[in-house]
């Protein structure tokens, strides 16, 4: 019994790990492509389950204390030409614009909608930045849970900007990959508003890379889901690319 007392602890040290270092550790898997180009798709269902789907174009650039990243939209024809651009930083809010070809004008996104819909979407704005673990407070340690006989970390995290649309995440982080599989957000009223699952992840020159997010509202009962294709990363792109004049261009 005292062996097995034992080993109980040594096995619990091994796993034993503090959100802050689990997020950290979540980061830096995925970071180090330093730029990457991508089409994507877009599949809006709702409730009743009949599906929309919108294809896109996508550019990021990786930067210390935030990415930049740029989304067009090519199908279908009511939202062909829609641009959004986003300034990711760590230590406030983001800066991003919409550009909307039927009024041909750029309309600035103030940070008290970012968690408005993005184009009728379950995805908000304050969701279209890449995971950044300075905009978050971690305290405590993670827990080991056991999802579908699968062992996983069980972190939670804050957000820091009193714009947020939530009031804490919870996410579900492989221990062997460090790589996020879902992630529950809990609205301002603390009730669980949406779950994104993360799925069909890729290593591309040692850096992992999402294939697929499947966004599920369950106040509403809809779901969108976003799936990158012929992604490619170290593509050499600039500041430059990221400039507001490429939003009317």
């Amino acid at each position: 019994m005292k062996k097995l007392l034992i080993s109980m602890v040594m096995v619990a040290n091994v796993w034993a790990i503090s959100n802050f270092e689990l997020a950290q550790k979540s980061d830096a898997v995925m970071s180090g492509y330093e730029d990457a180009i991508s089409m994507m798709e877009m599949t809006l269902v709702n409730a009743n389950g009949q599906e929309r789907k919108r294809t896109m174009k996508s550019w990021v650039l990786e930067k210390k204390g935030g990415d930049k990243s740029l989304m067009e939209f090519l199908t279908p024809a009511d939202v062909k030409g829609t641009k959004f651009l986003s300034y990711e930083h760590a230590d406030k809010d983001d800066d991003q614009w919409l550009y909307l070809p039927a009024l041909k004008r750029v309309k600035r996104i103030a940070s008290k909608n970012k968690s408005g819909s993005f184009m009728g979407s379950e995805f908000s704005y304050e969701d279209l930045t890449a995971f950044n673990i300075d905009k978050y407070n971690y305290s405590g340690e993670a827990e080991d849970v056991v999802v579908d006989g699968k062992k996983l970390y069980k972190s939670v995290r804050i957000p820091k900007s009193k714009n947020s649309g939530y009031t804490k995440q919870v996410s579900w982080v492989d221990p062997q990959t460090f790589l996020a599989q879902k992630v529950d957000y809990y609205d301002r009223k603390k009730e669980l508003l949406k779950t994104a699952v993360f799925t069909d992840y890729k290593k591309m020159d040692g850096v992992w890379r999402i294939g697929k997010i499947t966004m599920t509202n369950h106040q509403n009962d809809k779901k969108t889901i976003l799936v990158w294709k012929d992604e490619t990363i170290k593509n050499g792109l600039k500041e430059r690319d990221f400039n507001k004049r490429v939003l009317k261009r």
